[in-house]
């Protein structure tokens, strides 16, 4: 093997027991030619449910000190970790109404989505990692998005102020803004970006997670860029295949 582990860059996914996280670290793995994988995950259940390997680590991303052995090493870091809303028990859609949500004690977007991903920038700032790719989500533009008010989390307002800090940190960067996240096939979709949210106006504003993770794979292409991100309907359109010439369409900076 004239490849050796040293020209493979060691890229290291924190979330990867989220449903995006998971695609993003089976990618990598499954290109074991072009990547050394790492997966950081909560939990030993999530570790075991997705593989148990050694190159999984658990931390907890609100507590900077638990990073340090994960970076360590890594050339880039895609950050997926995120705040989730949990349904208050009870709705009866039968009822009419809307469901309320709640975030768990300690796991609001301010703790998990600001502090949780500023200690994962600072922690791999420390340990000289080249390359970190933030997936955010699109609507940050909107104090009143009404994402902001489930549990009245405000986790638009926060997971914008943790892209800020990765901008401004003098890392480089890649901040992936997609719109609603669909359990779809990957791969047969056009993919549009955009920027300020001008997708939200139209017809366009979803996403399949596993396109964004193949995105994600894709980062060496899209340095200090940040972009709003969709797709076309299957069917619609050219199924993406150069990500150079898409990537070439983004002048955005933040």
């Amino acid at each position: 093997m004239a490849d050796s582990a040293a020209s493979r860059p060691t890229v290291l996914v924190t979330g990867a027991g989220g449903r995006t996280g998971h695609i993003v670290y089976n990618k990598l793995k499954e290109r074991s030619e072009q990547f050394v994988a790492r997966g950081l995950v909560r939990t030993e259940e999530s570790k075991q449910k997705i593989g148990g390997a050694d190159d999984v680590y658990i931390a907890d991303i609100r507590d900077a000190d638990h990073l340090a052995p994960a970076v360590q090493g890594a050339d880039a870091l895609i950050i997926l970790t995120s705040a989730v809303p949990k349904m208050k028990p009870g709705f009866d859609p039968s009822k009419g109404g809307r469901p309320e949500f709640y975030y768990e004690d300690g796991m609001y977007p301010e703790q998990v989505d600001w502090i949780g991903q500023k200690n994962q920038i600072d922690a791999a700032k420390a340990a000289g990692v080249k390359h970190i790719v933030l997936v955010g989500s699109m609507g940050g533009t909107n104090p009143n998005h009404p994402l902001n008010s489930l549990g009245n989390g405000n986790i638009l307002v926060w997971k914008r102020k943790a892209e800020q800090y990765l901008a401004d940190s003098g890392v480089a960067y890649t901040i992936i803004r997609p719109g609603g996240l669909q359990d779809k096939d990957g791969g047969v979709r056009e993919l549009i970006v955009g920027k300020d949210d001008e997708l939200l106006q139209t017809d366009t504003k979803s996403i399949p997670r596993a396109d964004v993770a193949e995105v994600c794979v894709q980062y060496e292409e899209a340095k200090f860029k940040a972009f709003d991100l969709a797709s076309k309907p299957e069917g619609v359109g050219t199924p993406i295949k150069d990500f150079r010439a898409l990537f070439s369409q983004i002048t955005a900076r933040f």
